[in-house]
């Protein structure tokens, strides 16, 4: 906040003597704003009178963002007057280099290179022989060579693509032959035939996207621009702790305290005493059918993992019973090991604004999303199916616990809620409801507490010795904007 307010206080203006009252309300409007009064490098007037009977003064001040390092002073600059009795005021604002990618690699949906690269990848990851797992090398090298075919198959038939402001998503390989024809040719005719081509097929494309909108994912506002991709705001806007994040590790820094909030807190871990110990429930092979069930319903359209791939791409590989039998193998020996691959432990945290915040300066307005590998992801989910039944077999859950479980849904509560209303309602009671909601719940898991818990459930010494590994030196990077930080320990928290 910069101007001329006319306002002559001792405060600003070593040559006054005496404090004005309208600067109080001046104050109070800077603070509201989270805005302090800067002083010049050099303490010079601002103004300058134009005869010798009055005196130069300081009525241009300046406001400037609180507790910053960098943007903390001003210059004032008398040799730059013109023909105005005032002078310029003028700040050094730093600017971060960005770096803007220009071009990246894509597997363009349907086309033929998807084909030729899922069937590479069944072809080679086919001929693993995943049977032969007998200890934690074997384990990881299994998974780490599904890692490479992965890669190496991304690359070979990827597409190096420019980004550009002109980039379109509905162009394709037809589009590039007509125009191609057309400048060879500069004939009317080829043009005509271009702009056909265009009408058509761009057409044929949105009609495509738009059904696919309204009838698969039931979401006719993906259609509006609000949903689209919202660019993050400078870094240095950002405050942890009070401090603004003046430079890439200072944002790096606070976010990773921020979403890991609860790493360094204590647990009570004698909560635990009053919860009855079940007994030990046999833990059995996966089966063909596990897998196939959970990855039907994996939306084809989510977005693709750290592999790069998608769903739509996991679903035709595993419809291979070869393929399929080599990743039941590495489940069961994942548990029969004790050991969940490194090359899973990997990820990636996306960070995204929490929508209609009237402020994001602070890191609570934003929130992540964490990218995992695309086959450990069917395992986890495969996995997590398993536990949630086990531990309704045998009513470890409580029965009044509906969220997150199968065939429970928002419908459940409300009907039990409705009950427990009417039998209160038929005593002549009144009922009343406290609702509330645990922050950061799954970030905050204590890894230590989980064990016990699984323990407590009935689970094999099995399953506890693989969760226990599982949980343990998992690394992430955050990405903000174009930039990613350098892998971080998450040792706490799950999904």
């Amino acid at each position: 906040m910069i101007g001329d307010f006319n306002i002559r206080n001792s405060l600003w203006d070593p040559s006054y003597n005496f404090h004005s009252s309208i600067s109080n309300d001046l104050f109070v409007i800077a603070d509201s704003s989270n805005l302090f009064l800067s002083f010049p490098i050099d303490q010079i007037p601002t103004r300058y009178a134009d005869n010798a009977n009055n005196l130069n003064s300081v009525l241009d001040l300046m406001f400037l963002w609180c507790d910053s390092k960098e943007i903390n002073s001003h210059i004032i600059h008398p040799d730059w007057q013109l023909t105005s009795d005032h002078v310029p005021l003028t700040i050094s604002i730093p600017i971060v280099k960005e770096y803007i990618t220009t071009h990246k690699r894509t597997l363009i949906k349907n086309s033929v290179e998807e084909v030729e690269f899922i069937n590479e990848v069944i072809a080679l990851f086919s001929k693993v022989n995943a049977l032969s797992i007998s200890n934690i090398s074997d384990l990881d090298e299994i998974v780490s060579n599904w890692a490479d075919i992965v890669d190496r198959s991304w690359s070979k038939h990827s597409k190096l693509i420019n980004i550009t402001k002109c980039s379109k998503s509905w162009w394709n390989d037809k589009y590039s032959q007509d125009l191609a024809n057309y400048r060879f040719t500069k004939s009317i005719k080829s043009w005509k035939m271009f702009w056909k081509t265009v009408k058509y097929l761009k057409r044929e494309f949105f009609n495509l996207k738009i059904q696919e909108i309204a009838n698969k994912r039931h979401g006719p506002w993906e259609l509006m621009n609000w949903i689209n991709k919202k660019k993050l705001p400078a870094i240095e806007i950002i405050k942890h702790n009070s401090s603004s994040c003046l430079e890439l590790n200072d944002l790096w820094q606070a976010l990773h305290l921020s979403f890991n909030s609860a790493q360094l807190r204590s647990v009570d871990e004698s909560i635990l005493n009053k919860c009855e110990l079940f007994l030990p429930m046999t833990w059995l092979k996966f089966s063909e059918e596990e897998f196939t069930r959970a990855i039907t319903n994996c939306k084809d359209s989510s977005v693709p993992g750290l592999d790069k791939m998608f769903w739509g791409h996991l679903k035709r590989i595993i419809k291979d019973k070869s393929c399929l039998k080599n990743v039941i193998c590495i489940t069961n020996a994942c548990f029969d090991l004790g050991h969940w691959p490194n090359h899973f432990k990997k990820s990636t945290t996306i960070v995204i604004p929490k929508p209609n915040k009237s402020s994001y300066d602070f890191l609570k307005s934003f929130r992540s999303i964490v990218l995992l590998n695309t086959l450990g992801k069917i395992i986890e989910k495969v996995i997590g199916e398993r536990l949630q039944f086990q531990v309704i077999l045998n009513n470890f859950i409580h029965q009044s616990q509906l969220g997150r479980l199968k065939f429970k849904s928002t419908t459940d509560t409300s009907i039990a809620l409705t009950h427990f209303i009417c039998t209160r309602w038929i005593k002549n009671l009144s009922t009343s409801s406290l609702v509330f909601d645990i922050a950061q719940f799954f970030p905050s898991l204590n890894h230590c507490l989980l064990s016990l818990i699984l323990d407590k459930a009935g689970f094999s010494s099995q399953v506890v010795n693989f969760f226990s590994n599982y949980l343990v030196n998992r690394k992430t990077s955050y990405y903000w904007n174009n930039f990613s930080s350098h892998s971080f320990d998450v040792n706490i928290g799950v999904g």
